[in-house]
């Protein structure tokens, strides 16, 4: 059996929607008390207001985690509001589509911003809690994109993504004195409110690719999460885990027949 997270204080942000709120309210189930941080105050709120209404508790803040300003605010929250904090799901992120001759400097600069200067200000914003505790988790939401798989017209996003392993595996050499861990999850096509907008052809050819037939979930990813912030996970830091239906095993679709 799991020893339980109960009590536990995570923070989690991009947490508005798709795999945030997905975690989120899976760690409040879980009996962790969760500090709902996204951009926008109101939908933060709304996942908050949902977990309270599921018995669960939890704090919505409104934080951009691009700037120092937005993550000491949530950091500040945590602390303030449960005492501290013990886990960290650094999950905002942005995937936009722009062609490498079309891109402008902007475009990738504010994507790197979120994906990747996001994971590192929320990081070291939350450490001074987290290495206090002793076992403090750090979980970080990269995707297969990147590091492993490419994608036209995505090579900020895979680029941003690619960079989020670097940062882990050197942050847990830094982290492990403290007893604190860092890992990162690699979603797959995930049923995200982002996903769909890519259209019903886009996700039926993306769950054609994937050997076991469906895409993914937000709980999946979740599941995933709670077990990254677990104690029987205290001996894995810096590691990658793959959460894709097996969709980056066949070389091509007729490696599935």
């Amino acid at each position: 059996m799991f020893a339980s997270l109960a009590g536990r204080s995570v923070i989690v942000t991009g947490a508005s929607k798709g795999i945030g709120r997905g975690m989120a309210k899976r760690f409040a189930e879980a009996g962790c008390r969760v500090i709902v941080v996204a951009r926008s105050g109101e939908g933060a709120k709304l996942v908050a207001e949902d977990i309270a209404v599921a018995g669960g508790r939890a704090i919505p803040v409104a934080a951009d985690v691009s700037t120092e300003e937005g993550v000491a605010a949530m950091a500040a929250a945590a602390t303030e509001h449960f005492g501290g904090i013990d886990i960290l799901c650094a999950n905002a992120g942005v995937f936009t589509a722009a062609r490498i001759a079309e891109m402008s400097v902007g475009e990738f600069d504010d994507l790197m911003g979120i994906n990747l200067r996001g994971t590192f200000l929320s990081v070291r914003a939350c450490l001074p809690e987290l290495t206090r505790t002793g076992r403090g988790r750090v979980i970080v939401t990269s995707s297969i994109t990147g590091p492993v798989t490419g994608m036209a017209g995505w090579s900020h996003y895979g680029a941003s993504k690619a960079g989020q392993l670097g940062f882990v595996r050197s942050a847990a050499l830094e982290l492990a004195a403290a007893g604190t861990t860092i890992n990162a999850i690699l979603p797959g096509n995930i049923v995200t409110e982002g996903l769909v907008a890519l259209g019903s052809d886009y996700l039926a050819s993306m769950a054609a690719s994937v050997p076991l037939k469906r895409l993914g979930s937000v709980e999946d990813i979740a599941n995933a999460a709670l077990f990254f912030a677990s104690d029987e996970a205290a001996f894995i830091t810096g590691q990658t885990l793959i959460v894709d239906g097996g969709q980056v095993l066949p070389e091509s679709l007729a490696g599935m027949e």
